[in-house]
């Protein structure tokens, strides 16, 4: 199951194909909701701080995410997705939900069975 869960060669995959590391659109990807602050974009991605804002930065450069002074609080950054990281959070949302091939080769009983365990473990997207 873990090999299947952190399957970094698909992984590798998305991140060859779009061009950008796995961890960057993991941030685009937290975006497709709407803007983040930059605290609440460092806990949604369990990342320290230095490294958020390194990503970001990255991001922001490649024009795909805009950086902007919340107005109620000007110590506070909102990191928005520009319409390009949308697109590409939106492909590798696409990529990443093709189901591993050693999904594609399960029975439907063993689907149903394997769909019951995961929502007794209240395991979700």
């Amino acid at each position: 199951m873990r090999e299947l869960v952190l399957d970094n060669d698909r992984r590798r995959q998305v991140s060859d194909e779009l061009g950008l590391s796995f961890g960057r659109l993991k941030a685009l990807r937290a975006l497709l909701d709407g803007p983040l602050t930059m605290r609440e974009l460092t806990e949604r991605l369990q990342t320290d701080k230095p490294y958020t804002t390194l990503m970001v930065d990255d991001l922001e450069r490649r024009e795909l995410l805009v950086r902007s002074v919340d107005p109620s609080d000007r110590r506070v950054k909102i990191v928005t997705a520009t319409e390009a990281g949308l697109a590409l959070a939106r492909r590798a949302d696409a990529l990443i939900d093709v189901p591993p091939a050693a999904l594609l080769t399960l029975s439907a009983d063993d689907l149903a069975a394997l769909e019951r365990i995961l929502a007794a473990a209240e395991i979700t997207r």
